[in-house]
């Protein structure tokens, strides 16, 4: 995998993507009982923790697999000053060597934010993360998109990028572009579909509008109206198409056979 920037969590009032997690750990929770142990989580590309800190905060055991030894360094500082150090397993390795080094866990959510972009093969890691899902887990995928980096560019002023962007087939603008690809819903929810062990569950848009609110917002309205505006927004085609990133809920069927 490529080197990735650092990534910053979002505010969690107007987060879809945190709620889904939120509801899926009690669920998990549900199906497991209390006598089985806590949620087990993989953040496979996982860098600094912004996912893996907060989760493990929330009482589950993280496995965080990332290429950059210095995001995992970060990562394990992160956890000891959250007091979750004992919580949180980092391991150095790419999406394609998932199964060796996490010695077969099969977690019941698997995050993979932020790693479609980078991977060599998109197919090939969706389909290990589905192998390292528990039967009746649920793989979570946040993807930046295409059509709202073309948006965003023109808003910029940075229109020969748009154009080349629009028109390539990986969503790049250029050979210094960082990412290997974007995409847009339609590509994500592909990949799921082609993958037999998973079931698409649910496709919304992470940042929809709440980025474009200005600050200081004659008519804002209350914190209250965002956060319902935004839920509306992340499910409501095609404004859930243009928002920054996709989001695919995606669960392994519970007969499913692991390996």
């Amino acid at each position: 995998m490529t080197a990735r920037p650092a990534r910053s969590p979002v505010p969690p009032a107007v987060d879809v993507v945190a709620d889904s997690l939120r509801a899926e750990l009690d669920a998990a929770r549900a199906r497991r009982g209390s006598a089985v142990g806590p949620v087990r989580v993989l953040d496979v590309g996982g860098g600094s923790g912004a996912w893996a800190v907060p989760l493990a905060a929330d009482g589950c055991d993280v496995t965080v697999v990332d290429s950059s030894a210095n995001a995992l360094a970060v990562l394990r500082s992160r956890a000891r000053d959250a007091g979750v150090g004992e919580r949180v397993r980092a391991l150095q390795a790419d999406v394609d060597a998932l199964a060796e080094v996490t010695d077969g866990l099969h977690a019941d959510l698997v995050l993979g934010h932020g790693l479609l972009e980078y991977v060599d093969d998109p197919a090939a890691a969706v389909r290990s993360l589905a192998g390292a899902t528990a039967p009746g887990g649920l793989v979570s995928l946040l993807v930046a998109n295409r059509y709202a980096a073309v948006l965003a560019r023109v808003v910029s002023g940075r229109v020969g990028e748009a154009r080349r962007m629009l028109a390539d087939p990986a969503g790049r603008w250029g050979a210094a572009d960082q990412l290997l690809r974007r995409m847009d819903t339609a590509e994500v929810t592909a990949l799921v579909e082609q993958e037999s062990a998973l079931t698409l569950e649910r496709v919304q848009g992470h940042r929809v509008l709440a980025d474009l609110v200005p600050e200081h917002a004659p008519d804002a309205g209350s914190p209250g109206d965002l956060v319902a505006l935004e839920e509306l927004a992340s499910t409501t085609p095609p404004l859930r198409d243009l928002a920054s990133r996709i989001h695919v809920l995606a669960r392994r069927g519970a007969d499913s056979p692991v390996a």
